[in-house]
């Protein structure tokens, strides 16, 4: 599956495809953003990203809630407090090809309504390879410094930030809030010096300069990120109670101005010709730049634009990264391991002779599924021209940036006599249950289920994520102790633990790492969480192809956990008016549909779910304040061309207004704004009765 191209795509093998890379790119965010740990490559990483947005090009209606699209970023780690982003984070998409250039200034045009003769000018700079951090100032002093984390909410660094001497503490003429963004990093020179005084004391040593910058910025203690070499460029801000400048290049000369360094390689360019050799400019100055870039990023130089373009959920319309080609190299597969993850999924992970990419140790790999070791796809075509892959082989590993590769060919030449074709196990490594690789789908999973040990680690790991539970002082590694001590091997025993330790406290402080107080803050977070938020719960229970905003949305749609219960219940039979209402959520499609009602359904998960919900208090999904709206709490579907905005500047004008957007029409529909080429929707709200609006009608009744 993972080499067919897309457009032979059936549309369940699309479903399928979709599902296994938000599984892979979840992953992959959790090790990079939050574990500084991560486990691809930057090239398959970007590969996997836009494989996954060509699927969604082209089978729209199958975009999962959980895309990777949605997302940004991981959530933040465990040690530090929190901070909310006034103005979130965004990532960048991706270029990789000359074409990709002259399609983002040609989508920027149409946008913007711009002939190719209208001038529009473009900043390129470097993409530095570093930790992404964002600097509070008011009235002129740093008073926050923050990470990045899954762009809402990030992990308060600021007694680090404030040892970093490209960090000013205060600044003259700033406004009276300026949120100034960059990139933290370390610099080849302070990364070999920073490897050599770590190894003389015995310690840690760094795979590469980002692992060590990220590393050192996230220390707990300030003292320790004081003796590493940090550096800082300024390149954006967030929010601000005065415009900086009219363009973004004279923002970027403001900064400098205000004390910030700011990289000198930043330019100006008229158009893609010249955004392009700026680019092979920077290319050949790679090596010699002293520190790490893994691309170039574009702008829109007017701000004014800027403005006009917006976002889309997770990145800027007005910039994209220009991301450099992957790298190479040889080594030895050692060994093929079976990692078990939280939804069953068997996941070979390659064991290398370690090797050096591009200046990058690596000793691990992904080989993806059984087909891909064997030299297939899942429909027996052809991959590596039928190469399998075997212990012992010669394989030629893809990496770009500073992470783990993939194995991308087999040198038969070098292969050893006594090579076996690799066994790929039909039993689970950890539990034994019978590992089932059901028909369409390109990975076998264990169908043990809760009785599964990595299994069921991994989806408390999840219950505890901080986009569900978020329980302080209870992380993943708490709940991998608790596990094997047999107090934790369900959701329900969380809540469960202080009665189970009777006075709550002594059997716990006896452990290593934990003492009276820490023994009762735990206790009392536990406590915190058992009042909690619909979304949250829904999120938590680890429910296959229902991710965060999925669960979001399921909780704004019911509102309360008796009517969401009732409903999935009701829609058992996967027909009638429960199964078509849950149908008829905008970005609720079939497959995560089926997934939602059978878990809610199956005897031994319904069981488990009911010993959670005896504990919580669960709380009433939170309405949009939209006092005032004149479509707030009505359904309204867009069909046809819409000519004044685009249909995603449409939709996100109207959720906005507290309006909830549907893909189909029912009697349900409150408004149906049709356009030219409306066809089958606008005969059927006719013939139902509802309110038809033509696009000026719509703009009318919202206000412009």
């Amino acid at each position: 599956m993972a080499d067919k191209a897309v457009d032979a795509l059936s549309e369940n093998e699309a479903r399928d495809e979709l599902a296994r890379l938000s599984d892979l790119l979840a992953r992959a965010n959790r090790a990079y953003h939050a574990e500084d740990a991560p486990d691809i490559s930057d090239a398959d990483y970007d590969r996997l990203k836009r494989r996954n947005a060509e699927i969604e090009a082209r089978f729209a209606h199958l975009k999962r809630q959980d895309s990777p699209s949605e997302q940004v970023g991981a959530a933040p780690a465990e040690g530090f407090s929190k901070v909310r982003h006034a103005v979130r984070m965004m990532s960048l998409s991706n270029a990789f090809d000359d074409e990709d250039i002259d399609d983002f200034d040609a989508s920027i045009r149409r946008y913007l309504g711009l002939s190719d003769s209208d001038p529009l000018r473009y900043t390129g700079e470097p993409k530095i390879d570093g930790l992404s951090l964002s600097l509070r100032y008011e009235h002129g002093r740093l008073i926050q410094a923050a990470t990045r984390g899954d762009g809402s909410e990030g992990e308060n660094v600021t007694a680090n930030a404030r040892t970093i001497a490209d960090i000013p503490d205060t600044l003259s003429g700033a406004p009276e809030v300026l949120e100034v963004r960059g990139e933290v990093y370390m610099s080849h020179a302070d990364f070999a010096d920073l490897n050599a005084r770590q190894s003389a004391r015995g310690g840690k040593t760094f795979a590469n300069p980002r692992n060590a910058a990220a590393g050192s910025l996230r220390q707990l203690d300030a003292n320790i990120t004081r003796d590493r070499p940090l550096r800082f460029f300024a390149y954006s801000w967030g929010e601000l109670t005065a415009p900086l400048a009219e363009t973004q290049v004279q923002a970027i000369a403001r900064l400098k101005d205000l004390g910030f360094q700011t990289n000198p390689l930043t330019s100006l360019c008229d158009g893609p010709e010249q955004m392009l050799a700026h680019y092979r400019q920077i290319e050949k100055q790679r090596a010699t730049l002293g520190y790490d870039i893994d691309g170039v990023v574009y702008k829109v130089n007017d701000l004014g634009f800027q403005a006009r373009l917006g976002f889309r959920s997770t990145t800027p319309r007005w910039a994209i990264a220009h991301k450099f080609p992957a790298e190479l190299a040889w080594t030895r597969l050692e060994s093929i391991d079976i990692q078990v993850g939280r939804t069953g999924a068997l996941s070979p992970v390659a064991r290398l002779t370690p090797v050096t990419v591009g200046g990058v140790v690596v000793s691990n790999a992904t080989l993806h599924n059984e087909d891909y070791i064997a030299g297939r796809d899942s429909e027996g075509n052809e991959i590596r021209e039928g190469k399998d892959i075997r212990v012992g082989d010669w394989v030629q590993v893809y990496r770009a940036g500073d992470v783990i590769p993939k194995v991308a060919d087999v040198d038969l030449g070098k292969r050893p006599k006594d090579a076996k074709p690799f066994e790929f196990p039909t039993t689970c490594p950890e539990c034994g249950s019978d590992a089932i690789r059901e028909e369409g789908d390109a990975v076998r999973r264990c169908s043990g289920g809760m009785i599964c040990p990595a299994q069921a680690i991994e989806k408390l790991k999840h219950l505890v994520s901080r986009a569900a539970f978020d329980i302080e002082g209870l992380g993943a590694k708490q709940v991998e102790q608790f596990y094997t001590d047999g107090w934790v091997k369900e959701p329900a025993d969380i809540f469960d633990l202080k009665e189970k330790f009777g006075s709550g406290i002594q059997q716990l402080k006896n452990r290593e790492g934990w003492g009276e107080k820490s023994a009762n803050n735990l206790f009392d977070a536990i406590d915190e969480r058992r009042s909690i938020a619909l979304g949250r719960v829904i999120f938590a229970l680890g429910i296959r192809h229902v991710g965060e905003s999925a669960s979001n949305l399921l909780a704004r749609h019911y509102g309360t956990w008796s009517v969401f219960e009732s409903a999935m219940l009701e829609a058992a039979p996967m027909e009638g008016p429960a199964w078509d209402d849950l149908l008829s959520i905008d970005g609720v499609g079939k497959v995560m549909a089926q997934s939602l009602v059978s878990a809610m359904n199956q005897e031994a998960e319904r069981a488990s779910i009911d010993r959670l919900v005896a504990h919580l208090n669960i709380q009433e999904a939170e309405r949009p304040a939209t006092d005032g709206s004149p479509v707030a709490g009505k359904t309204v579907v867009f069909t046809g061309t819409l000519e004044k905005m685009s249909r995603a500047e449409a939709k996100a004008r109207a959720e906005s207004l507290g309006a909830k957007v549907s893909g189909s029409v029912s009697k349900k529909t409150d408004i149906v704004v049709a356009g030219p080429g409306a066809g089958s929707k606008e005969k059927k709200a006719q013939e139902l009765g509802l309110t038809v609006l033509d696009e000026d009608g719509w703009l009318e009744l919202i206000g412009g």
